[in-house]
């Protein structure tokens, strides 16, 4: 039992015992009401338990509590994967190519404290904050990727080198652990689970050779290979000493936070996310009183655990030196959250994860691009177009993907700027090929609306159309004036030239080349008026 907790920011004691009502297994949630709110009432000045290295119960709650989390110290990897994955880290930054994300939580646009940059497969993307970020590729083969220069090359083939060796390293971690668990319940039957692992280390060298942006199902949480395979990493770098506010850790007392609590989302289900440390340690330790400071360190960079809705179980602050990796294992990014604590110095990171990637990848969007244009079919003899089917799910379907490539790939994209000039053109041609397709679909829209004005239709055939129409239509509407209000927010007009959002695709009403309108209202308000 935990008899008493610090205070980091005062050093002060409180009583953990008797500070809630009620048994001491009440999980966070019921306290939390409408929120954290809440719980910051009850906390009053107090604060949550939590551990350091210096505590006698660290190491014994970390095993029981949190063994799923893995940490490899810096001596433990190979001397060179460090010397070429730092230099990576510091030719992207020479290059500016981190960057900070125009991110919208619950309606509100904020610009991320972290800077930045995703690299993996190719035509692979990432979506976090409602924010699809779309990889610079590392160099695989089969894939003709331009660099633009022979620097930033290297430093994805550097980071391809680290996401092979980490990969190695959990499966590995995960055999471990299977092992320790077998030989606990003494079973000794090779399961289904041991045998992906002896198939996936026999052939490993072909897989990480090739580490196509293969489609990852969504509820294969059974094939390890799949789960360790990590198909991005999202690098970040902070300077906290250039941020004018870092948010306060609001429940133990840990101090300045780079990143708030979370789980890591859009990932593989039980997926493993293994982190790349590299803080530029130096003299800033200095600065800080060498006295016996209570909690943990705040000139060192730190990751912070806790167990998900759960007041009970004191969290972990584990310091991060410079080359360090941790590792979540398994089912860890679900049950528990983790932050990352500030240091002094700067710090980069990379954090390899398997993205679920089912519908964000180049292969599964021009997919849903085919379909919907299978319904567009032109005359062998005036070219005139049409569509071949006008029943109410095929309309249904080709509007939604519709919405889908013009806000989840175009408008995501162009909203982030140039900055993908930075490293290589090489999305810029498959974001042609994709408005080229949207734009097709911009004519099917119009063709449906031909065909619902037209007088031969019956009433009843009418109002099934525009009734599955309209709200799709609605939609785009809303979306496309939500897309445009970001392009021109304070935050964004105020970003460098290079990164400022770009409200595309956008046209005039006297665009010839478009047949609709971009402000769909007088559309929406006619097809209204039909279905009266």
């Amino acid at each position: 039992m935990i008899s008493s907790f610090r205070s980091y920011s005062s050093g002060r004691l409180f009583h953990w015992v008797g500070r809630f009502p009620g048994p001491h297994a009440v999980r966070l949630e019921d306290w939390m009401g409408n929120g954290k709110q809440k719980l910051l009432e009850e906390l009053g000045e107090s604060w949550l338990p939590y551990l350091t290295p210096r505590d006698a119960e660290f190491h014994q709650v970390w095993k029981t509590k949190y063994s799923k989390f893995l940490l490899k110290k810096a001596d433990k990897i190979p001397r060179e994967l460090h010397e070429v994955v730092q230099e990576a880290f510091l030719t992207l930054q020479k290059h500016d190519c981190f960057f900070q994300d125009l991110v919208r939580i619950k309606g509100k646009d904020f610009l991320t404290p972290v800077s930045r940059i995703l690299i993996g497969n190719p035509g692979c993307t990432y979506k976090y904050l409602n924010t699809r970020l779309f990889t610079v590729p590392w160099p695989m083969e089969g894939y003709e990727i331009k660099y633009c220069n022979s620097e930033i090359f290297a430093a994805c083939k550097a980071l391809i080198k680290l996401n092979a060796y980490l990969n190695i390293e959990a499966v590995q971690a995960l055999q471990e652990e299977n092992l320790s668990e077998t030989k606990e319940t003494e079973d000794t039957a090779v399961t289904d689970r041991e045998q992906d692992f002896a198939t996936f280390i026999k052939g490993k060298g072909s897989l990480l050779e090739d580490q196509s942006s293969f489609y990852i199902p969504r509820n294969d949480c059974t094939n390890l290979k799949y789960r360790t395979s990590y198909n991005l990493t999202l690098l970040n770098y902070m300077d906290p000493l250039q941020m004018p506010y870092l948010k306060q850790e609001p429940y133990f007392g840990m101090g300045n936070m780079a990143v708030s609590w979370h789980h890591d989302e859009n990932l593989v289900e039980r997926s493993t996310v293994a982190v790349y440390s590299y803080s530029c340690e130096g003299s800033a330790s200095d600065k800080v009183n060498e006295q016996d400071v209570a909690g943990r360190e705040p000139a060192d960079w730190h990751v912070g655990l806790k167990v998900a809705w759960d007041i009970k179980t004191p969290g972990l602050a584990i310091s991060l030196h410079q080359g360090d990796c941790y590792f979540m294992l398994d089912d860890l990014n679900m049950t528990h959250q983790h932050c990352v604590l500030a240091g002094l110095q700067p710090r980069f990171s990379s954090t390899h994860r398997v993205a679920e990637c089912s519908t964000g990848t180049l292969e599964y969007i021009f997919g849903q691009c085919e379909v919907a244009l299978q319904n567009l079919q032109a005359d062998s003899d005036s070219a005139a177009l049409s569509l071949k089917s006008l029943e109410i799910q095929v309309v249904k379907e080709v509007e939604g993907i519709h919405n889908e490539v013009e806000f989840e790939w175009l408008r995501q994209f162009w909203f982030q700027g140039k900055r993908y000039k930075k490293c290589t053109d090489w999305w810029f041609e498959p974001m042609a090929k994709l408005e080229e397709f949207w734009k097709k679909m911009e004519f099917m829209t119009s063709l449906v609306l031909c065909e619902v004005g037209k007088e031969e239709r019956t009433m009843e055939q009418r109002n099934e159309i525009i009734s599955c129409f309209l709200p799709l239509l609605t939609e785009r509407q809303e979306l496309r004036k939500e897309w445009t209000v970001r392009c021109q927010c304070h935050l964004a007009m105020n970003l460098p030239e290079e990164q400022k959002p770009k409200c595309h695709p956008f046209w005039k009403d006297d665009d010839s080349s478009m047949p609709l309108p971009y402000d769909l209202e007088e559309v929406i308000a006619t097809l209204q008026t039909l279905l009266e």
